[in-house]
């Protein structure tokens, strides 16, 4: 049998960075535990940073790297009594594709404490949909209901709902009974899109993208922000007395232009949301919540698969916005 494999690669190329398809052998893979045949990856936001050619910022540590954060696939071989051969595992962040190799490969070696249990209910297709943007909105979710906030303390602000993480989001907090108020640059082409998920209205990004005074009328009794910028700003104004606002984007900018008046005078609380280097407990507890209250139904809406060898344009389709919902992609096509 052949130790050949596809996988999509970066590195600097005339001091340009480039995400080339190319084979890999077994040895070439890192001396970790737990073998993994890759069944599915994903394209979010951070991995088009990391393999366009465009991107503003420097996501690899060091290269030539296998790019995406994500993966989900069969365990083929452990040294590990925790996992054994057979069973169905991802990966969300933990440096994939910065210093450690990523999921853009048929083959992977990962280290054992990365790997999260795929939930009985779920397909590796549907893990890799959900990926690293479900899981995130899975953690704002779950941020929210630990505050305390019931569908019946009012509505709740999704900001960039038209992304991966957004969508997910919608759609996850409307299953849940929350009325939903979706923000987009984009509602005029997706609107329909965003009401099918469970959005109760929508509302124009440049109604949030603006200078905002330090409070304002009192609105949301929650806000997942994808955002960031001055968005995150005029959410954290317009959200109610004790509110709470998850926050875990910045592609509206990294700068946070607010006051203390909010959060000494209504209460509100801004929770950083990390799904990086999150710990296995709080990892495990998502993904067994996102396999009891996702919509399978209408996770199918939201994401497209794509092949391989089209993950360089995507990264850079990402990036310039033009990706609706989530992307999956199949390392074996």
């Amino acid at each position: 049998m052949s130790s050949s494999f596809n996988a999509i690669v970066f590195d600097n190329v005339d001091e340009v960075k480039k995400g080339r398809l190319t084979e890999l052998s077994l040895a070439d893979l890192p001396d970790e535990k737990v073998h993994i045949d890759v069944a599915y990856s994903t394209v979010n936001f951070k991995d088009g940073l990391a393999m366009s050619e465009h991107s503003p910022v420097k996501i690899a540590q060091n290269t030539p790297m296998v790019g995406g954060i994500d993966l989900a696939g069969t365990v083929t071989e452990s040294s590990d009594p925790k996992w054994q051969t057979g069973d169905r595992v991802l990966v969300n962040g933990y440096g994939l594709s910065e210093r450690h190799f990523g999921g853009y490969a048929q083959k992977a070696r990962v280290k054992p404490e990365f790997l999260v249990r795929v939930p009985d209910r779920i397909s590796l297709e549907q893990a890799m949909a959900i990926g690293t943007a479900g899981y995130t909105s899975m953690l704002c979710v779950l941020a929210i209901e630990d505050h305390g906030v019931k569908p019946e303390d009012g509505k709740i602000l999704v900001t960039g709902a038209s992304g991966g993480v957004g969508s997910v989001a919608v759609s996850l907090l409307s299953s849940l009974g929350y009325e939903v108020v979706a923000s987009s640059g984009r509602i005029s082409e997706n609107g329909d899109f965003l009401k099918g998920l469970g959005a109760s209205e929508l509302i124009e990004r440049e109604q949030l993208a603006r200078d905002s005074k330090p409070v304002e009328a009192e609105t949301w009794a929650a806000v997942v922000d994808c955002v960031g910028g001055k968005t995150l700003a005029t959410a954290i104004a317009q959200t109610k007395y004790a509110g709470i606002v998850t926050m875990c984007g910045l592609t509206g900018g990294s700068e946070l232009n607010t006051t203390v008046i909010p959060f000494i005078l209504r209460g509100v609380q801004l929770a950083g949301i990390d799904s990086v280097m999150a710990p296995l407990a709080i990892r495990q507890r998502a993904w067994d919540r996102l396999a009891e209250v996702l919509d399978l139904d209408k996770l199918a809406e939201i994401y497209t698969v794509e092949p391989l060898a089209k993950v360089p344009e995507l990264a850079d389709q990402i990036l310039q916005g033009q990706v609706k919902g989530r992307v999956v992609i199949d390392v074996n096509a």
